[in-house]
């Protein structure tokens, strides 16, 4: 008589990598922002107007915020994740302030979404964006050594002034950006790696948009915490 094989156990799934939590928690939030104010819904317009007033400022330095960017979902362990340590909420919390005032900035008395969702046929990172601003047969200088100096910000809180920078030549231009894994990045951004890390996607993405490549691939970022 054959023994029969046994069964092994189905693997557990991966956990959700943090990054990739504040990336669809800043989703969800300016997507509802975000129609409210394409429509002209007041609660969605006096959102907007908080929230710009904190671009390119720390987290915490406008209390007028701290009860409107809701990072409950970051403390509560849902499926297929785990509690985040102290250190990562402060990153997390840091990183949708960043990105969710700045899309503010950004969306101001635009008629059009200025948060796009990326895709390898609609490049929307910061690098493609940036390339985006230039002339399609050459590189406009100034607007590159924007990008250089958002990579090589000393902290945080530069690199919000630098970016802040840079999304109002977007604003200008009606060039979106995908605010979402923005907000991803600059998770990544606050650890010991990660300036660097990030600071490879952004070039990689305005390259490759200035190659005429189908599309960067900024979402394909390691799964490392």
């Amino acid at each position: 008589m054959t023994a029969a094989t046994p069964v092994s156990p189905a693997a557990a799934p991966a956990p959700v990598p943090v990054h990739r939590r504040v990336a669809e928690l800043a989703a969800t939030h300016i997507g509802s922002w975000q129609q409210g104010y394409l429509h002209d819904r007041p609660q969605a317009v006096a959102a907007l107007a908080r929230l710009r007033r904190g671009a390119g400022r720390e987290a915490g330095e406008t209390p007028d915020l701290w009860g409107l960017i809701d990072t409950d979902p970051l403390h509560t362990r849902a499926d297929n994740t785990r509690p985040l340590s102290e250190l990562e909420l402060v990153r997390a919390e840091n990183a949708l302030h960043t990105a969710l005032t700045l899309w503010a900035f950004h969306q101001q008395s635009r008629g059009a979404p200025m948060h796009r969702r990326h895709t390898r046929e609609r490049p929307g990172g910061l690098g493609a964006a940036v390339r985006r601003l230039m002339p399609a047969d050459g590189t406009d200088e100034p607007v590159r050594k924007r990008l250089v100096r958002a990579g090589t910000a000393p902290d945080l809180v530069t690199l919000a002034q630098r970016l802040r920078d840079i999304v109002a030549l977007l604003r200008r231009d009606d060039i979106p950006l995908d605010y979402a894994l923005l907000a991803g990045q600059l998770y990544r951004w606050q650890r010991p790696d990660g300036p660097a890390t990030v600071r490879s996607e952004w070039g990689r993405s305005f390259h490759e948009q200035r190659q005429t490549r189908p599309a960067s691939d900024e979402n394909t970022t390691p799964d490392s915490e």
